[in-house]
């Protein structure tokens, strides 16, 4: 199994990838994506390339690539089968973690 961090890695290529490929898609160069997301291209390419970056930074340029909404949107639990399914549960102040059997009999 491949550690949390190389996970982290990998998906945050992956991202990186998509957004170029949306910013390729939709016309935009790095420079004109860079202006209107507010970032210097060094950070754009940072992003791109799946490299650690500002989540700010990194929000923006989702939305200068016209992403961001899509991508908010899917992060909605409710949205999702098991979201809307377990919705009682985001009402709840403080998760706790359950107590198993063996630390109730011990009571």
């Amino acid at each position: 199994m491949a550690s949390q961090s190389a996970v982290l890695v990998r998906e945050m290529e992956r991202l990186g990838r998509n957004i170029r490929s949306w910013r390729k898609i939709s016309g935009l160069t790095a420079q004109i994506t860079a202006e209107r997301a507010g970032v210097s291209r060094d950070t754009l390419r940072a992003i791109e390339t799946g490299r650690s970056t500002s989540s700010e930074n990194l929000l923006a340029v989702m939305r200068a690539v016209g992403i961001l909404a899509a991508v908010v949107d899917a992060s909605d639990p409710i949205a999702s089968d098991f979201g809307s399914r377990n919705l009682a549960r985001a009402s709840v102040e403080r998760v706790r973690i359950p107590r198993s059997s063996k630390q109730i009999e011990e009571e």
